[in-house]
């Protein structure tokens, strides 16, 4: 895959839309239900959030799919992650909170969750920079597994 080197204008208007769309009325209320209500303390919770039934389902998709779509970008070569992860480490904190569960929650559903966010928080040095200040964060999560 081709990668960006360095940053450009590009990336900076990329990253100002994207600010963009996570202020929209109903981003920014899924954003606050999942990252203020949603911390898997066990695998069944994790998994439980991706039944339609799921009070924070809605609220979630939105949000994963949002992320996804943004590292996806980064992924790809069309925004550059350590330039836009300086600006932003929320995804990585949803991925953090999953991560723990991957697995399993990929196996309740298609198999694909979470991919760009995992590429990023493995291939990228903000990412793993990132994900190292995380996961202790939520290691009590992970330790009741």
């Amino acid at each position: 895959m081709l990668r960006k080197e360095y940053p450009d204008h590009h990336d900076a208007e990329i990253i100002l839309q994207l600010y963009d769309l996570r202020r929209e009325a109903v981003m920014r209320e899924a954003r606050a239900a999942v990252y203020s209500r949603f911390r898997p303390q066990n695998m069944e919770e994790a998994v439980a959030v991706l039944k339609q039934d799921h009070p924070l389902n809605t609220a979630l998709r939105q949000v994963v799919g949002y992320w996804e779509m943004v590292y996806g970008m980064m992924k790809w070569g069309i925004l550059h992650p350590d330039f836009a992860l300086e600006s932003t480490g929320e995804g990585m904190v949803l991925y953090a909170k999953m991560e723990p569960y991957i697995e399993e929650v990929r196996a309740a559903k298609t198999g694909v969750q979470f991919l760009n966010s995992e590429w990023v928080a493995t291939h990228t040095e903000a990412g793993k920079k990132l994900m190292e200040r995380l996961r202790p964060r939520f290691a009590p999560a992970a330790a009741t597994r």
